[in-house]
């Protein structure tokens, strides 16, 4: 009784948002500031036929990317999309708008783990929208021998074959491991003691892409990389011969989040946006185009046994995964480092 009970009163609230901003009439719209390849165009479809509210999509690649175009202000976003490290800088800078969770009824989706997280403890200005464990991939028809981790990866064999998503805190984080440091032990010293090892590794990368890694990889100008989970989970699905690798240096989880940012022209149809992709239905939609690891229980019920036992949307961990943490002063530091060495100094 009580199941069916709350069971209607979540859509009774979900309707009676809709029914408000419909009511409201006019052509309404709302800016989404998300990462490349990651909401697709029917879901974004399927909420503007249902609200009428048009939805512009405005793609960054990046963490920093996002948070320096944020900073720098001329744009007014009403849903933004952050990795957890940038979300917690936004949130120690209060610079995200606390969300209305009565406006978020399909928020219960969300499994317990991805619940208070280090970066927003609290629960209060973010809601999970998908997760992973970027990796190595390997096109075992090219690479014959085993690929471990960074140290198999970056050998002068592969030099001119390799792709690296055109992340900052991912490749230091990378050459960090390889050392014996922590994901987030980032300081001016520790970066002065990968320099050395990342300018070997420069040499080595033909490209670095953080939008669509895999596409190198299917065309057969790289033979290995390292990528974003979902973009391996897409090369497994379309040829096997495209493994999987969890670094044995180390790895860590990312979290995608959803926010409102402080400012945000139209808030509740932020927050209708927001509670539209935590319905089940739509949230498969996002997994069965973007095969990442779903964070709502309730979509992940819904997926294949194909979905779930692809190795790279969800993988079998031979360590705990930490979560990138805000550290203050290293994003400018990773920058100046990773630029002066693309440029060769």
């Amino acid at each position: 009784m009580n199941r069916i009970f709350f069971g209607a009163a979540r859509v009774f609230v979900s309707l009676a948002l809709v029914a408000a901003l419909s009511a409201r009439g006019g052509a309404r719209s709302i800016t989404l500031f998300a990462w490349t390849e990651y909401v697709p165009q029917p879901v974004i479809d399927g909420f503007t036929k249902e609200t009428g509210i048009r939805v512009r999509y405005e793609t960054f690649s990046s963490g920093e990317e996002m948070l320096s175009k944020l900073l720098a202000g001329g744009t007014a976003y009403d849903v933004i999309q952050p990795p957890e490290y940038i979300a917690e800088a936004l949130i120690r800078n209060g610079l995200l708008m606390p969300l209305d969770f009565g406006q978020l009824p399909h928020f219960s989706n969300i499994l317990p783990e991805f619940r208070g997280m280090a970066f927003d403890p609290g629960q209060k200005y973010t809601v999970p929208y998908m997760a992973g464990i970027s990796g190595i991939v390997v096109n075992t028809a090219k690479v014959r021998r085993p690929i471990r981790g960074f140290k198999d990866l970056f050998s002068p064999e592969l030099r001119g074959r390799i792709v690296f998503v055109d992340d900052g805190r991912e490749v230091v984080t990378a050459a960090l491991r390889t050392l014996g440091f922590g994901p987030n032990d980032i300081r001016p010293e520790t970066l002065a003691r990968v320099r050395p090892l990342l300018a070997s590794w420069f040499s080595l990368i033909k490209l670095f892409d953080s939008d669509s890694p895999k596409t190198a990889l299917l065309n057969g100008d790289v033979d290995a990389g390292y990528v974003w989970c979902g973009e391996a989970a897409l090369l497994w699905n379309q040829d096997h011969r495209f493994h999987f690798v969890l670094p044995e240096e180390g790895y860590h989880m990312a979290v995608d989040v959803v926010a409102i940012p402080k400012g945000a022209p139209d808030a509740a149809a932020a927050h209708a946006f927001i509670d539209y992709i935590l319905r089940p239905e739509v949230s498969r939609q996002i997994s069965d185009a973007f095969p990442y690891m779903n964070p709502n229980g309730a979509a992940r019920r819904l997926l294949t046994a194909d979905q779930l036992s692809n190795p790279a949307s969800y993988p079998a961990y031979h360590a705990p995964a930490e979560i990138f943490r805000h550290i203050p002063g290293s994003g400018a530091w990773i920058d100046a480092l990773v630029t002066d060495l693309k440029n060769g100094r």
